[in-house]
């Protein structure tokens, strides 16, 4: 009687265990009782042999622990220990088919020391599995909120965070410059990823990424949690200054205000947990020019000139104000541009007044040069918006003759120098073309001119299928493009290139046709 009590208390004592785990390591309690047949399965065949088809099974009332062996009825035996005929099987089950499994009951097994040991490690290799599932299943959504933690341990740099029920890890270029954490500290960071590895999952944070400071101001603007205020777009350079555009969607609420707090209080609290990170917040604009002069704050912008095409803006500032502008390191204007989305280019009065002088002269040059006329009609075409040759050839006469100095006969003889030497110039071209022996089919593609097809040819794309054998930046590319002289966009290059490729796409019906009609033979 005193035996068959304590074998009671010893399997209550199993089930207790079971629950133990399951509520310390949050996991289910039937993966932590299915880790356990496993286990006792495992010493089972330890004892009667590793060939045969152990299996264990717990009461999940009583906690009884039964073992059976397993043999299966087939055909042919490629395995007695696991398996036997339909005769054989028919001898100890009459109803037995082929595929049914013969479970003969086994005594129960004394644990042996060694038997025990394994079947520790077979619990605390399952549980440790069903412990990491359960930490990516948990952490996998909530990539982007800020978390808290205790620093474990560092290594090499990195930081181990202990975040209660999980770890993760701040890698060293993901920690802000100069700032350093001892064994204990508190440290708060943004789940930037979490990745399932063979190892388990791994979850990343981060202290440098752009929307931590986002998700700081938002815990600290009410505005920003009741969605008053909006953050449009960050912008770092970790541990040293950044830039954040925000915009309210109640007109009687300021955005900057806001966020900067009674006296301050609400962007220098994060200002101290960014490490003293100066902080420019910037009024968000939908207009791009209105938007890039508020992310230059604090220097003063004079005039912006936006290229749509290339997404690219000029910017002309006081001389006094370049290097408020750029700020230190060019910090000031990368991070304006990072901010936009635009690519900023600065320039000072005195600058952008000499490249204006400049751009007059080379235009000036060009009408000298092709129309054989004076300095004086050539500044007045220039003036009044003329910037090639094929502006004057295709003018109407009236309004070329509205230009105060000339009049219908000048106008005339202006359109017919225009045009005849642009025909001149396109027989030169043809003539150059041919010599280079630039393909018809090249001829045909939309969007090149015969300047262009002739520096096309100068890089040796001659047809069709050297064209579109390229890729856009061969084109336009700034420094080292075929077509960098042209004005092109990356855009109009992309077209030109998929009209070369056309013909492609044209073949592939025709090939589809063509292979059903084999196949129909």
């Amino acid at each position: 009687m005193a035996g068959e009590a304590i074998e009671q208390i010893q399997r209550l004592e199993l089930l207790q265990v079971a629950d133990a785990v399951a509520r310390d390591k949050s996991i289910d309690r039937e993966e932590v009782v299915i880790a356990m047949e496993q286990a006792i399965q495992k010493a089972g065949r330890s004892k009667y042999g590793h060939e045969h088809d152990i299996r264990a099974e717990i009461d999940r009332k009583s906690g009884d622990i039964k073992l059976y062996r397993y043999r299966q009825v087939v055909e042919t035996i490629e395995n007695e220990a696991t398996q036997l005929t339909l005769e054989a099987g028919r001898k100890l089950d009459a109803k037995i088919e082929i595929g049914g499994f013969i479970v003969d009951p086994l005594p129960p097994i004394d644990f042996g020391r060694v038997a025990a040991q394994t079947a520790k490690q077979v619990i605390v290799q399952k549980v440790r599995e069903a412990e990491r599932q359960r930490q990516y299943v948990e952490y996998r959504d909530r990539v982007g909120e800020i978390v808290h933690g205790l620093v474990k341990r560092i290594e090499f740099g990195n930081i181990l965070v202990d975040m209660g029920r999980a770890e993760a890890i701040i890698r060293r270029e993901e920690l802000i410059p100069r700032e350093t954490f001892r064994q204990g500290d508190r440290v708060r960071a943004y789940i930037e990823d979490v990745r399932e590895e063979p190892r388990g999952p791994q979850i990343f944070l981060s202290r440098t990424h752009p929307q931590f400071m986002a998700k700081l101001f938002a815990q600290e603007v009410p505005e920003m949690y009741d969605g008053i205020i909006e953050i449009k777009a960050v912008a770092r350079d970790p541990g040293s200054r950044a830039k954040i555009a925000v915009v309210s969607h109640d007109s009687s609420i300021d955005p900057v205000g806001a966020c900067v707090g009674m006296r301050g209080s609400r962007v220098q609290a994060v200002v101290g947990e960014l490490q003293g990170e100066k902080i420019d917040i910037i009024p968000w604009s939908q207009d791009p020019a209105t938007f890039v002069v508020n992310a230059l704050a604090p220097a003063e912008v004079t005039k912006v000139v936006l290229d749509e095409e290339a997404h690219r803006i000029d910017v002309i500032v006081p001389d006094e104000q370049l290097s408020l502008a750029i700020g230190r390191r060019g910090q000031n204007v990368r991070l304006a541009s990072q901010l936009t989305g635009w690519e900023i280019d600065i320039m000072t009065e005195a600058e952008e007044s000499e490249q204006r002088t400049k751009e007059l002269k080379e235009r000036s040059h060009v009408f000298i040069e092709a129309l054989d006329v004076d300095d004086v009609i050539a500044h007045l075409l220039v003036a009044e918006g003329f910037a090639t040759v094929e502006d004057v050839a295709f003018v109407p006469v009236e309004e070329l003759g509205s230009i105060e100095g000339f009049d219908e006969n000048v106008a005339v003889e202006l359109k017919d120098r225009a045009q005849r030497f642009i025909d001149e110039r396109e027989e030169r071209l043809l003539q150059r073309r041919n010599e280079l022996g630039v393909a018809e089919d090249l001829v045909e593609i939309p969007g090149l001119n015969s300047a262009m097809l002739v520096a096309l040819g100068e890089a040796g794309i001659k047809t069709r299928e050297d064209l579109a054998d390229l890729a856009s930046d061969e084109l336009v590319d700034r420094e080292s493009g075929i077509l960098k002289g042209f004005d092109l966009s990356q855009d109009d290059a992309n077209a030109i290139i998929m009209a070369a490729r056309a013909h492609w796409f044209d073949d592939e019906p025709a090939k589809a046709d063509a292979s059903a009609d084999a196949g129909s033979a």
